[in-house]
């Protein structure tokens, strides 16, 4: 096994070259070519979305309904009495049970697979599809299962089995390789040093581990990687495989763990842009394989390398930790606005270091409210305390994690609720997503349902493609109008609409044309009203 070398190149990432068909470790001489390569710049540019009304008024030519019914919820352990084939029974029984996260019946989530049912002998059997082995409530599941179809009155034996098929990233051939299978990224923010980002990152990633999820780590802090410290890997070098020129993760207890620290130097001295450049490539080009979730660990601050991690990688939340000082809620104030800029939905906050238990009364030695103050002005939902523990911080120098350590400990626990939380979130928000903007063909509209909002509308396909604000409507130098009204046919239908991130979808229309269209900009165009029904002849 040799040491990789960086030969000279225009590249300003990583240009490694490879001597053995083995893997091999990478080292600093894979990084120390970027001293010399020419710096590049990185930009981001946030446009805040201008209240305008629509390019051309929609003429009424035509009158649309949704026609949509509702599901009535039915209490678990209401009468059953067979209405229909036992199939119907079993799904009718089953379709009780409602996902608190999702709002569904899991039957219409589409949990129940591998029906097999012999009304003969009374014996019916099934599988359980959940989309994160993590799910905190599949105990419930299975028990609910159980007890509804058990209370049908010709079932004699039931056999419910549990699996999960963990849900792909909802735009994953537009993802680098590296990310294709990684079902949700949490990134894991305070924007201020020292207030215990780190000890987060590791304790959740191993919670989620502990619950059961394929989990990676990411120490997206180049300058002072934390990682190497925290565990205690038998591999302490990444190596590389020579024929995909990928990076293969070191692992510890199960999870995967990519670190500058990792690569044979420690920290790093080197200029922000080319900073970026490493990050972006320990990322995208390791092979992370399928994971369900990746935390990121991420650097201090809201600069270059923060927001190019936030351009390269589709976050699916952000967990904010902060002190109760004010100095730290005015810095992770700055965090969460521009996280809020990015579209990236913050599920929590943890309050680190707020108190103490001593000779039977309870210290703030830091005072209190800057946990709160953060839920509170910016709406995010759920809010975890974490005391102070010199066995947290000891674990995290000895290199195992607390909830490794001491799996039934106080902050063990607090890990284990946020954990929940974070599953529990993410299925929330990726549904969300999901749905957030779809075509419906029976009435020839699209109907939009942007996320945290209750507010539901319709748009005419038509008046959606013709306020496309791209370079091929628009002219970008003049401002003017090169897609004109009488371009775009009335009857237009969308192809595809696929979500982009959590701020926007990616529209196909019959020419190939490919239409991102934000949500911020879909809730100011002209919207159908008086939907009704079509008509239908017998």
């Amino acid at each position: 096994m040799q040491p990789l070398h960086a030969p000279s190149s225009s590249s300003p990432y990583l240009n490694l070259s490879f001597r053995s068909s083995k893997p091999q470790h990478l080292t600093w001489g894979s990084f120390s070519h970027l001293k010399s390569s020419p710096l590049f710049a990185i930009h981001l540019t946030l446009h805040s979305q201008r209240d305008q009304s629509s390019l051309w008024r929609y003429h009424k030519s035509a009158i649309f309904c949704s026609g949509a019914t509702r599901a009535t919820s039915v209490e678990v352990g209401s009468s059953s009495v067979s209405t229909g084939t036992p199939e119907d029974d079993v799904l009718k029984a089953l379709s009780q049970i409602i996902d608190p996260d999702f709002g569904t019946d899991i039957v219409t989530c589409g949990f129940v697979k591998d029906l097999q049912i012999d009304k003969a002998l009374g014996e019916v059997s099934f599988r359980l599809e959940l989309t994160t082995p993590a799910c905190p409530i599949k105990d419930m599941f299975e028990e609910k299962a159980n007890e509804v179809v058990t209370n049908l009155p010709w079932v004699k034996n039931v056999k419910v089995t549990m699996s999960a098929q963990p849900a792909r990233p909802l735009f994953a051939e537009q993802l680098p390789a590296g990310l294709q299978t990684i079902s949700n990224i949490v990134a894991v923010s305070s924007c201020k040093g020292g207030v215990g980002k780190s000890t987060v990152a590791v304790n959740l990633a191993y919670t989620l581990a502990d619950m059961g999820a394929r989990v990676g780590i990411f120490d997206a802090d180049v300058y002072g990687p934390s990682l190497p410290t925290m565990v205690s890997p038998e591999n302490r070098l990444l190596e590389m495989n020579p024929e995909k020129r990928t990076i293969i993760p070191t692992e510890y207890l199960g999870v995967k763990l990519v670190s500058f620290g990792f690569a044979g130097q420690g920290r790093a001295i080197m200029r922000g842009p080319m900073v970026s450049g490493v990050i972006n490539q320990l990322l995208t080009t390791t092979e992370w394989g399928e994971l369900d979730y990746l935390i990121i660990d991420m650097p201090p601050g809201t600069g270059d390398i923060q927001l190019t991690l936030c351009q390269i990688v589709p976050l699916t939340a952000a967990v904010i930790v902060t002190t109760p000082q004010k100095l730290s809620f005015i810095d992770v104030a700055k965090g969460v606005r521009m996280f809020s800029k990015l579209k990236v939905p913050c599920v929590a906050v943890v309050e680190n270091m707020c108190h103490f238990d001593a000779d039977g009364k309870r210290y703030y030695p830091f005072g209190r409210g800057s946990g709160s103050q953060v839920v509170q002005q910016f709406g995010i939902p759920h809010l975890f305390d974490m005391p102070i523990r010199p066995t947290l911080s000891a674990s995290g120098d000895s290199g195992m994690p607390e909830v490794v350590a001491d799996p039934q400990g106080e902050a063990s626990k607090i890990f284990q609720d946020l954990g929940v939380c974070v599953v529990q979130q993410c299925a929330k928000i990726r549904q969300q997503v999901s749905t957030a903007v779809t075509y419906d063909r029976s009435i020839k509209a699209i109907k939009v349902k942007v996320p945290d909002s209750d507010e539901e509308f319709f748009l005419h396909p038509a008046t959606v493609r013709r306020n496309d604000r791209s370079a091929q409507s628009v002219d970008e130098w003049t401002g003017e109008q090169k897609l004109q009204y009488t371009d775009v046919p009335e009857d237009i239908e969308p192809e595809e609409i696929r979500p982009m991130g959590n701020y926007a979808v990616s529209i196909t229309w019959p020419d190939g044309f490919s239409q991102i269209a934000p949500y911020d900009q879909l809730q100011t165009i002209e919207r159908l009203v008086d939907i009704v029904s079509p008509t239908v002849h017998a």
